[in-house]
């Protein structure tokens, strides 16, 4: 259990101190993408896992999620999938590459129908120009996906998150692009729009549609009711004050209802978040939804398993995680590292021969992976094998002090 706590504290340290280098912290990157579609250029904020410089090899790859309305929630969607996939030893979502996109006309790119006006949500004057949802999801389909694709060490899997206007985008995407990510995230989402027209369509897609294995929705509704309203009453109510709601509401009802589409469904109401605060703890919510299958749940039994049962069960829950994310994912190094030195610890050398050799297969190229063979090789007595393993690398990374100095103390026969 040392190993594993010295683990847990080793991770969040290294996080830290490349976080304050250079006096700096920095979470991304600002990029402009063309837009022949959009006839514009557009910005775009775009993280990456431990920092990376575009166009650069890099041997691991991640999923992407698209976020919208990018200048509002990146910062706090960055350091969410950073603490639920990596600090303190977390593994409840993947680490994942975020995009986030920039507005330039909101109202035009995230409404997918023209409307003159529509008191008292939209006046004449914000109407204008609504109505080019299509147009900007073309954009983000033919455009900005192929720029990240091409520059960025990216993984099939793809997610979009949308608050309000956003969260109308993604129920049109859901909708009528289905197939364009994997997993879709609407926060209070503006679905009063256009009179409800769209919601009624939308309504009709969701009961005839039959989505794909594992595409899923996360859907969060804030509490924008009048005092003295409650959830019961507001679904009967007419009045213009809970338009916003009802339509959130009857949307999430006819999700609930049509289970034959397949769709990996789940809405929240928040009692004590308006349609400003929700975002976070939605955002946070649909991840956890989403991802549910993600995690390696370890219990004490496991990591103390002094048969084969713990690699069994490793490798059988990885089999899973690749089946629903739709490509392979390997076990993490790090984590297979720390399970390896662990059952050395239990002097299971079974045990701890499997997760070493497990990480050899999956990370060739990496140092850290012969080093610990050579560990390995080491503790049973095998001075041959231990020798090979340092000097390979070595031969990866010859600055390592540590390898070096236990390769001189093998030659020398200490």
């Amino acid at each position: 259990m040392k190993q594993l706590l010295f683990s847990l504290l080793f991770i969040g340290f290294t996080f830290f101190a490349k976080a304050q280098s250079d006096n700096k912290i920095t979470i991304g990157t600002i990029e402009t993408v063309h837009s022949k579609i959009l006839n514009e250029d557009r910005k775009v904020w775009i993280y990456v896992p431990g920092g990376y410089t575009k166009g650069t090899a890099k041997t691991e790859h991640y999923p992407v999620l698209y976020l919208l309305d990018g200048d509002a929630h990146f910062t706090s969607v960055v350091g969410m999938t950073e603490q639920l996939s990596t600090m303190n030893g977390n593994t409840i979502c993947p680490k994942m590459i975020v995009v986030g996109i920039l507005n330039t006309d909101r109202a035009r790119d995230l409404t997918p129908t023209h409307i003159e006006s529509d008191l008292p949500m939209m006046s004449n004057e914000a109407s204008k120009t609504t109505g080019g949802n299509e147009n900007f999801i073309a954009f983000i389909q033919k455009e900005l996906m192929p720029y990240v694709e091409t520059n960025y060490p990216t993984a099939p899997y793809k997610m979009l998150i949308g608050h309000s206007f956003g969260g109308l985008t993604a129920i049109n995407t859901l909708a009528n692009h289905t197939n364009l990510f994997n997993s879709y995230v609407s926060i209070d989402p503006s679905m009063w729009w256009d009179k409800q027209k769209f919601l009624e369509q939308t309504k009709k897609v969701f009961a005839e549609k039959k989505f794909k294995n594992n595409t899923s929705l996360f859907l969060g509704i804030a509490n924008t009711m009048e005092a003295g309203m409650d959830t019961i009453r507001v679904k009967k109510d007419t009045t213009q004050s809970t338009r916003h709601i009802r339509a959130i509401f009857d949307l999430a009802n006819t999700l609930k209802k049509n289970k034959q589409n397949q769709l990996n469904f789940e809405y929240k109401y928040y009692d004590k978040d308006s349609h400003g605060s929700v975002p976070f703890i939605a955002e946070y919510d649909a991840l956890r939804f989403i991802f549910d299958f993600y995690k390696l749940d370890l219990t004490y039994s496991d990591l103390f398993d002094n048969g084969m049962s713990l690699p069994t069960k490793v490798e059988k829950h990885y089999q899973n995680v690749s089946e629903k994310m739709g490509y392979q994912i390997l076990p993490p190094e790090s984590y297979i590292n720390m399970l390896g030195y662990m059952a050395l610890g239990r002097k299971n050398i079974a045990q701890g021969e499997y997760f070493f050799k497990l990480n050899i297969k999956n990370y060739p190229q990496s140092a850290n992976v012969y080093d610990s063979m050579g560990d390995y090789y080491k503790q049973v007595s095998d001075k041959t094998n231990a020798i090979s393993n340092y000097k390979k690398a070595l031969s990866i990374n010859k600055e390592s002090a540590e390898t070096k100095q236990k390769l001189e103390e093998l030659e020398k026969g200490k």
